[in-house]
C-alpha cells in the first residue's frame, strides 16, 4: 500500500469523515446523557460500528431489551446490508484476508464510495477499498470518542440530535445523484421504497422495499448496463 493510495484514500473519504464526525459525536453525547463512559464509546464504536444501530443499542441498553428483541432489532435495522453484500461480491473477489475487514468496516457511506471511486491507475482496488474502510472507521471511532467526551462537559437539550444520520443519507444521495448521469436505479429505490411505506406502514418497509429494490434492479439489468459495465 503505497503512500499515493493512502491519500487518493483520505481525500475520497474527507465527505465522509465531515459526515461522521457530526454523527458519531451525536451518538457519543447521547451515551454519555445515559451514563455509559467513553470506553462504552470506543468499544461500540470498534465492534457494531453500525451508525443508527448504535442510536437504537441507547434504547435497548437502557430499557434493559432482551437478547431475543435485541437481535431482531439489529437484523430489521441492518438487513439492507444483506443486499449491499451481494452486489460487492464481484468487487471484493481475490481480496484475500482484507476481505473480512471489509465486511465488517462495510457500512451505508462506504458502500457509497467503493461503488463510484475509480482506483488510482497502476494501484490495487482491494487495496483502495480497504483504505476507504479503515479512514471511514476511524473517523467514527474519533467522532463518537470525542462527543463522549464532550458529554460530560456540554449540557444541553439532546432532542433530536440523531437526526444527523438522516441528513448524511440525504446528502449522500443527492452526492450520488449530482454525480452519475444514470438516474433510473435511484427512481427505481425511490418509488419501491415510497410503494413499501404506503403498503406496509412506516415500521415494518424496510425489508419489503430492499427485497423489492432489489427484485426490480435484477429484472431491468439489461437495460442498464452501458459498455459491459453495471451502472
Amino acid at each position: 500500500m503505497s503512500a499515493r493510495l493512502l491519500k487518493a484514500a483520505i481525500i475520497k473519504t474527507l465527505p465522509v469523515m465531515a459526515g461522521y464526525l457530526a454523527l458519531g459525536v451525536g451518538f457519543g453525547i447521547l451515551l454519555r446523557v445515559n451514563g455509559y463512559g467513553v470506553l462504552w464509546a470506543i468499544g461500540m464504536s470498534i465492534t457494531m460500528y453500525a451508525g443508527a444501530m448504535q442510536y437504537i443499542a441507547i434504547s435497548l441498553i437502557t430499557s434493559g431489551a432482551s437478547l431475543l428483541t435485541t437481535a431482531v432489532t439489529t437484523l430489521l435495522v441492518n438487513a439492507r446490508h444483506l443486499f449491499y453484500g451481494i452486489s460487492l461480491i464481484d468487487r471484493y473477489r481475490g481480496a484475500g484476508p482484507k476481505k473480512l475487514y471489509m465486511m465488517h468496516a462495510l457500512t451505508d457511506e462506504t458502500y457509497a464510495l467503493v461503488c463510484t471511486a475509480e482506483c488510482p491507475e497502476g494501484e490495487d482496488p482491494h487495496s483502495y477499498y480497504f483504505l476507504m474502510s479503515v479512514c471511514d472507521h476511524i473517523y467514527w471511532i474519533c467522532g463518537c470518542t470525542l462527543g463522549n467526551m464532550l458529554g460530560s462537559l456540554i449540557k444541553f437539550d439532546t432532542a433530536g440530535i440523531d437526526f444527523v444520520m438522516t441528513a448524511l443519507f440525504v446528502t449522500l444521495f443527492v452526492d450520488q445523484w449530482l454525480n452519475t448521469k444514470e438516474h433510473r436505479p435511484a427512481l427505481i429505490g425511490i418509488g419501491a421504497t415510497v410503494l413499501c411505506l404506503l403498503i406496509f406502514g412506516s415500521e415494518n418497509f424496510l425489508i419489503p422495499s430492499m427485497a423489492l429494490i432489489l427484485a426490480v434492479l435484477l429484472l431491468c439489468r439489461k437495460p442498464l448496463v452501458k459498455g459491459g459495465k453495471s451502472i
